[in-house]
């Protein structure tokens, strides 16, 4: 009896999609799911693909062509070890896991570590693009050993979005945890994406009181530009949606904004590392404000500030607002991109960014066209160590900083909160500062602490007796 060329464990929508992917680039597929239901339900609503059921994990795993590929989709966590650990009685030495969720780095270096103990292959695999992207082609990002990697290239290269230069959308990240972190900050970035979108729609909305066609328009005409990208095209069609009364739907949507925990994890790895991802760590905070509703309502009561006022050229601002959008975007980039790069150096990872960039051009929701510029500047620059450096994003920041400024004083002004892009205009000119006052707080730490500071006069490191 012919033996299937991979397994897929999980039947969730992301499961049951990205077996369905597989199968339809030809490859045969056995699948299983500790709910039997969940199992027969693929199947029968899939009848005549090269799809096989097995209700027992001895059975499944025995019917994979050796050395054996398994794409572990289950909740990441406790459910993970859980699931690997009742595979394990049944691999051999050489056979391949291949962790499609979304684990928390450290977790997948830990697993790496514990399996290749044993002689078992272990991958990583960050994947983005939601149910479609799982179904269609998402954007892959596997990391593990590279000769583990290269067992289940050639498959994971077939079910791959592909980019419009025909280049599949996954490439070897890395060892060990590398491909979970990688999803980990793009997962981050996309937090900061749609917080730059959902407050430029704020500003939009209270500083020229457009419709939703008007709005919709004008993120068709963006999305048209330079700020092309997947979440500007959804977000046109998002303001001119009716729910079923004629209603649109964006604004009886609650203004609580859920998450799963994986900007934090950005943001805490941020904290570790010494990396500044302010902007990405205000979009995370903007979450968790908007879901304090009832505090928020209340406050809205009894804090005074100002009354948004209209703005008086209608043009001038939606471009100033565009411009602001984009630079708040690349600053985001840059942000996520360092913090990389210093995670490359503390895990030795060797991160080669440039095809970062690239295997994010398709499939995942954080798609755009500008990302081959950032292809371009590692091109040209592979050691760079801030994407502002290079010429186009410097250009472009020089070009749209005072938008971005004039955007962020009429927030303040008109009582919009933009903490994104408030951080962003932060972030921009802390990093091109010569000199900040980070003087003061050091003279203070050693006065109360005797944390000893440094001088731009002399080599050494001093401590001064302040009240002598």
């Amino acid at each position: 009896m012919s033996k299937q060329q991979i397994g897929v464990f999980g039947m969730g929508v992301m499961g049951r999609n990205l077996a369905l992917n597989i199968e339809s680039r030809g490859y045969t597929v056995s699948i299983f799911n500790r709910s039997r239901e969940k199992t027969e339900e693929v199947v029968n609503e899939n009848f005549g693909k090269k799809i096989v059921p097995y209700y027992t994990l001895k059975d499944f795993v025995e019917s994979l062509e050796t050395p054996r590929r398994i794409l572990l989709m289950v909740k990441a966590g406790e459910g993970t070890d859980v699931a690997i650990d009742s595979l394990k009685p049944y691999l051999d030495k050489g056979d391949t896991i291949i962790d499609g969720g979304n684990t928390f780095f450290k977790d997948t270096i830990r697993r790496n570590c514990e399996l290749s103990l044993e002689g078992i292959n272990f991958i990583g695999a960050g994947i983005s693009g939601g149910e479609e992207g799982a179904l269609k082609g998402p954007s892959i990002m596997p990391g593990g050993q590279r000769e583990a990697y290269e067992l289940v290239a050639p498959i994971l290269s077939k079910i791959a979005a592909v980019a419009e230069d025909g280049v599949p959308c996954v490439t070897y990240i890395g060892p060990d945890g590398a491909g979970h972190y990688v999803k980990m900050v793009h997962n981050g970035i996309e937090y900061g994406d749609m917080q730059l979108i959902a407050e430029a729609y704020s500003l939009l909305r209270s500083g020229l009181n457009l419709s939703n066609e008007e709005l919709a328009q004008i993120f068709t005409d963006w999305n048209n530009g330079e700020l092309s990208s997947y979440l500007i095209d959804i977000t046109k069609d998002i303001f001119i949606k009716k729910d079923e009364d004629g209603n649109y739907l964006v604004d009886i949507i609650l203004d609580e904004a859920a998450n799963k925990g994986t900007g934090k994890w950005t943001s805490q790895s941020a904290l570790e590392l010494g990396e500044s991802l302010s902007l990405i760590t205000e979009s995370v905070f903007a979450r968790y404000i908007s879901s304090m509703k009832d505090q928020r309502v209340t406050a809205s009561k009894v804090l005074s500030g100002p009354q948004a006022q209209p703005v008086v050229d209608k043009a001038d601002f939606i471009e100033k607002v565009r411009r602001a959008l984009y630079l708040g975007k690349i600053l985001s980039y840059a942000q996520g991109f360092s913090q990389l790069r210093a995670a490359s150096q503390e895990y030795n990872w060797d991160l080669n960014y440039g095809e970062l960039a690239q295997i994010f051009r398709a499939g995942c929701i954080i798609r755009a066209q500008f990302l081959q510029k950032i292809t371009d500047a590692y091109a040209e620059n592979p050691r760079i160590s801030n994407l502002l450096l290079a010429p186009y994003f410097t250009k472009i920041a020089d070009d749209y900083q005072q938008a971005l400024r004039d955007v962020v004083a009429y927030a303040v002004q008109n009582g919009i909160p933009v903490p994104t892009f408030a951080a962003a205009v932060a972030y921009y000119d802390s990093y091109r500062a010569a000199v900040l006052p980070a003087n003061l707080i050091q003279a203070q730490r050693d006065f109360f602490g005797a944390h000893t500071y440094k001088r731009t006069d002399k080599d050494g490191v001093f401590h001064t007796e302040w009240l002598k």
